[in-house]
């Protein structure tokens, strides 16, 4: 259930919000994982429920960090582009087209940052279920 191995295109904002969506499937079942992976009281000598929970804890948080990397990272080309447009600006202010990819750029590091909220809701969200699991496993304070 760990994050599917994907490369991203920072280009493409929409195409970009499509790969974070299927990246944050973890997140989206992890109610339905924990349900069906966490013993009852009838079957808790057959399943290891700690090592299940640390295997579920490990892919969450390896989930979190790369998608956060991801947005990290493409807010950092995009930007890059953004201070190369303006300078591009200052010597032709006058370029219509160059105004208009300029703008687009901006718009798209909003986008971007914006996209950075929405992951700290959908972590807290999985770590709140995820703290269903304490009882078998106690991450490290680190984290």
């Amino acid at each position: 259930m760990a994050a599917p191995s994907t490369s991203f295109n920072c280009e493409d904002f929409s195409e970009f919000q499509e790969t974070l969506r299927l990246m944050r499937t973890i997140d989206d079942r992890i109610i339905h994982k924990l349900n069906t992976t966490l013993p009852t009281v009838s079957f808790e000598g057959k399943v290891d429920a700690t090592e299940t929970c640390k295997q579920l804890y490990d892919s969450l948080m390896e989930a979190h960090s790369s998608r956060d990397k991801a947005i990290k990272t493409c807010i950092a080309q995009t930007s890059c582009v953004v201070s190369q447009l303006r300078g591009e600006r200052e010597k032709d202010a006058d370029n219509l087209t160059l105004i208009k990819q300029l703008r687009k750029e901006q718009t798209k590091v909003k986008l971007l940052q914006s996209e950075l909220n929405v992951e700290e809701v959908v972590n807290d969200r999985s770590i709140k279920v995820f703290n269903g699991c304490r009882v078998h496993y106690k991450p490290p304070k680190s984290q």
